[in-house]
């Protein structure tokens, strides 16, 4: 049984179609990339994925259950996280302290009482957790922000930023993660980075549903690849197959895919 199923899934935003009839399956510790021009309708996918929109039309089953209308989350707590294209951290906490305030129980702590605990209380009490504490500093070290630990997340390097947004994500424990532009605006040695913690995260037993822009990051660790294109699902297969698909060629990859 695959671990993720979409269903014809359609997004209408007023009269414009950002998703048409778009389905694929995910098996259980894969890397699936998701590739195609900007305003194909990769987001709006992830965003239905992870809650944060209904689709209009369609299905997300998720282990075997149906989550097409279920809040961001709620689905959160059911095992799928992500991260976003634009860095979404609490500047103004420590390094340590964005990644224990998603170390809660998300099935009793509402997403209201969270941002309370995040803006106003500053992480406190899980600052006196030890055990919050090891889990931390466990997922810094794997992203290798552990240095970082105690510095403002304002005063972090930009390529710093999109791994502790990632800590964070793996702090809900997610069987599941959508990343989003994970190597954008990195350096090649900074994107070299990226990807081994992406496949140390996959070897750990994490799947992965990944956008990226960058090829070579897309190329190098993804098991599949699923090309969007105007919001329709234009192929799919394995990476070398889909970047010599003439298709996907002349809609997307254009002159870079022989250079």
């Amino acid at each position: 049984m695959p671990l993720l199923q979409t269903r014809n899934l359609t997004k209408y935003f007023g009269g414009l179609c950002a998703l048409k009839d778009v389905s694929f399956s995910l098996e259980q510790g894969e890397i699936m990339g998701l590739i195609g021009p900007n305003g194909a309708g990769k987001t709006t996918l992830i965003n239905i994925i992870s809650g944060a929109f209904a689709p209009s039309q369609g299905q997300v089953i998720y282990q075997d259950r149906d989550i097409s209308r279920l809040k961001a989350h709620q689905v959160n707590v059911l095992g799928i996280a992500r991260t976003f294209q634009v860095v979404r951290i609490f500047k103004r906490l420590t390094v340590l302290e964005n990644v224990l305030t998603a170390l809660v129980d998300r099935g009793r702590e509402g997403p209201w009482r969270l941002v309370w605990g995040s803006f106003f209380k500053r992480a406190c009490p899980f600052n006196q957790d030890p055990e919050a504490c090891a889990v931390a500093d466990g997922l810094l070290e794997s992203v290798g922000l552990l240095r970082y630990r105690e510095e403002r997340a304002e005063n972090l390097p930009y390529a710093m930023t999109k791994r502790l947004e990632i800590a964070r994500a793996l702090a809900t424990r997610p069987k599941l993660l959508l990343l989003d532009e994970p190597s954008s605006g990195l350096n090649p040695a900074e994107q070299n980075q990226q990807i081994e913690i992406i496949k140390r995260i996959n070897q750990q037993g994490v799947t992965i549903l990944i956008i990226e822009h960058v090829m070579k990051v897309i190329m190098d660790i993804s098991h599949r690849l699923i090309v969007l294109h105007y919001g329709e699902k234009l192929a799919e297969g394995q990476p070398q197959e889909v970047y010599s698909n003439p298709l996907v060629v002349e809609a997307y990859l254009g002159g870079q895919a022989h250079a």
